[in-house]
């Protein structure tokens, strides 16, 4: 979507934005917690699988940027640093959140983003197909309950390199690992992955378009 393309470019190009929040700009902090909000709810959401412990963590991983970024150094390395913090703090959470339930994994979205499904989920004819909304909910909900059955050292990292885009250097640096580390649990994780949809009978190029 050109909303989203629109907002991956302001992302990149947000150097100056970054450098102004380290010297203290409020003004510059909000518009780059509102450039990354978005994906660090995602990460958070698809770690707990839950809307509302998604939401905490995100208030609670740019209340700590908020404090710790006029001490980041390189302005360059903000993507890696920004999600060391939510990872450790989506572990903070997981260890005080033992008892969770994975049945409200996908619950209700909001006005805006419905629409913004109907329009994605249209046919060639221009009629918005409901089937094909709910099959790929279905399949959606699949791989997420799939993603939860995996070791969370390897879900971490499925959850950044698969989502989110980041390469192994970023996510090494995220998670004060080596690359090498991250590749091996990635491999593994996948492969988990791909045993857990097998079980399902659901292959891994189905559920991921690989």
């Amino acid at each position: 979507m050109l909303a989203e393309t629109l907002e991956e470019i302001a992302i990149k190009h947000s150097d100056l934005l970054i450098r102004n929040a380290i010297r203290g700009n409020e003004k510059a902090f909000s518009q780059l917690m509102n450039l990354w909000y978005k994906r660090i709810y995602n990460f958070c959401f698809k770690y707990f699988g839950n809307h509302d412990m998604a939401m905490e963590t995100t208030q609670k991983t740019f209340i700590s940027v908020h404090k710790a970024i006029g001490k980041l150094n390189e302005p360059e390395s903000f993507k890696s640093w920004i999600y060391q913090i939510a990872s450790n703090k989506c572990r903070e959470e997981d260890r005080k959140n033992k008892r969770r339930s994975w049945l409200s994994i996908f619950q209700r979205q909001e006005e805006n983003d419905t629409k913004v499904m109907q329009l994605e989920h249209h046919t060639d004819d221009g009629f918005y197909n409901p089937d094909r909304v709910i099959e790929e909910k279905e399949m959606e909900n699949i791989v997420m309950n799939c993603l939860h059955q995996i070791p969370e050292e390897q879900r971490v990292i499925v959850i950044m390199k698969e989502y989110e885009g980041l390469k192994f250097r970023e996510i090494a640096v995220s998670l004060s690992i080596t690359e090498s580390t991250a590749k091996s649990r990635l491999y593994y994780g996948l492969k988990a992955m791909k045993k857990q949809l097998e079980l399902r009978n659901i292959y891994k190029e189905n559920a991921y378009g690989n």
